[in-house]
């Protein structure tokens, strides 16, 4: 039986140990701060918003929300964002997303000055990853290869791939993955004979967005697993991208879903928010 990497107690001891150094720093005087702005009352938006503020009050950040009407104007948004990139106590700024189809997201990550993007997605924070330059990492990225290391999995000369090239988990992740000298493959939807490179795997990360997608088929024996989609199947229960129940036979570990990279995201978000004052 597969080894269950636990996201859910990686991520306390993560909070846990933040927590005692925000302590640290309010004791030096020191404030950590960051900004939340949701878009509109969509449910999931609402339900991360949430979790975001509960991490923040556990591990002693201050939190400030900005609650914006679905018909906000993007100039107004934008507007917010440089007027937060100017307010000195706030150290992060977070705009959840997806955002409504009449603003362009990309034009409002750009806005977010690189020194307070705790998500990790301006470009000036992708060019110093890829570069090696110390900056924000891309939060699920970040915290799978924190699942990794503290589940006491070597990664050092290992046979990687990512099935998914997304801005937000495939490329980054490929990057971090170089950065700890894996060998990395990025597979996608244009891959052909996806099995064959899946098969040659140590770990194969998944984040193709499709439910129940990866069967014991595409995982070679031994093989560590980690599923970062998040789905419903007919009955309703959260599942991801990998067919759990098959694929644990084989693999020598594996993520669960939920409870796996889910609640990584947030501690490395939480992780950025420090950072700004490290």
């Amino acid at each position: 039986m597969a080894q269950l990497i636990d996201g859910k107690r990686i991520s306390q001891q993560i909070k846990d140990e933040l927590k005692a150094e925000v302590e640290s720093l309010k004791n030096q005087g020191v404030r950590v701060c960051l900004a939340v702005i949701q878009v509109g009352s969509d449910p999931a938006s609402t339900v991360y918003v949430n979790n975001k503020k509960k991490a923040c009050a556990y591990i002693g950040i201050e939190s400030e929300a900005y609650e914006l009407p679905e018909e906000v104007s993007e100039e107004e948004l934008l507007s917010l964002v440089e007027r937060l990139n100017q307010t000195e106590h706030v150290n992060g700024i977070l705009v959840q997303l997806p955002l409504p189809a009449h603003i362009d997201e990309d034009k409002v990550i750009k806005t977010i000055c690189a020194d307070k993007d705790v998500d990790g997605f301006h470009p000036q924070s992708v060019g110093r990853l890829w570069i090696g330059e110390k900056g924000f990492l891309s939060c699920t990225p970040a915290g799978i290869i924190q699942l990794l290391k503290r589940s006491g999995i070597e990664l050092d000369g290992k046979e990687c791939v990512i099935v998914g090239r997304s801005n937000i988990v495939g490329k980054p992740m490929a990057a971090l993955l170089l950065r700890e000298n894996a060998t990395v493959t990025i597979a996608h939807s244009h891959t052909k004979n996806l099995k064959e490179i899946t098969n040659r795997a140590d770990v194969l990360i998944v984040a193709i967005g499709k439910r129940q997608f990866i069967g014991p088929e595409y995982v070679k024996e031994g093989a560590v697993v980690i599923d970062v989609g998040m789905h419903r199947d007919e009955n309703n229960k959260l599942c991801g991208d990998v067919l759990f129940s098959e694929v644990e036979k084989k693999a020598s570990a594996i993520t669960p879903v939920p409870g796996g990279v889910g609640p990584m995201t947030i501690a490395m978000l939480m992780n950025n928010c420090v950072e700004t004052v490290r």
